[in-house]
């Protein structure tokens, strides 16, 4: 298993064409995206090749390449206004594995680990992220990398018939 990862600084064709589908993936709506009702999880969001452009000024996006396909991104954004905590030089963080055949293999770990990474040299000094209520893997995830719950926000997104809370959780950057 062969996973690199790549600084996305120029999106191309395929590569909008590859959020577009994880964007509107039904396995992946409602553990992307927060939604208020069924209604939201099925509108169809395209991403455009100008979403995508626009995104990259005020995202750091890696792609997660998987014996040379891609198959997901991470990204983190500088103390966006939705933090939890509002602590300068936080890292909001952000993950996907976009492909199915990518999933359960440890990707997402190695893929944060390397986020972590990329943040501490940065000279960053918190991240924080959410996970969603009924993501339980994600949040056990989360917790064995350190990470801490510090507030919920709830009724926050629609899955299964009903509403979840948004678990924030933070962890602090070792060298900084």
């Amino acid at each position: 298993m062969n996973i690199q990862f790549h600084k996305l600084t120029k999106p191309t064709e395929a590569i909008r064409e590859a959020f577009d589908r994880w964007e509107n993936d039904p396995a992946l709506i409602s553990l992307t995206r927060p939604n208020q009702s069924q209604a939201d999880i099925e509108l169809t969001k395209t991403v455009s090749f100008e979403d995508l452009t626009e995104r990259v000024k005020d995202h750091h996006i890696y792609l997660i390449y998987l014996d040379g396909q891609l198959v997901g991104e991470m990204n983190y954004m500088i103390d966006p206004p939705h933090l939890f905590k509002k602590v300068p030089q936080t890292a909001w963080i952000g993950i996907t594995i976009g492909e199915a055949e990518a999933r359960g293999k440890g990707i997402g770990r190695l893929s944060i680990k390397h986020l972590e990474k990329e943040i501490e040299q940065e000279g960053l000094r918190r991240i924080e992220l959410g996970v969603f209520e009924f993501n339980e893997s994600a949040f056990q995830l989360y917790k064995k990398m350190g990470y801490q719950e510090i507030g919920r926000i709830k009724d926050f997104t629609f899955c299964k018939g009903k509403l979840w809370a948004d678990i924030r959780m933070e962890k602090h950057v070792k060298g900084n």
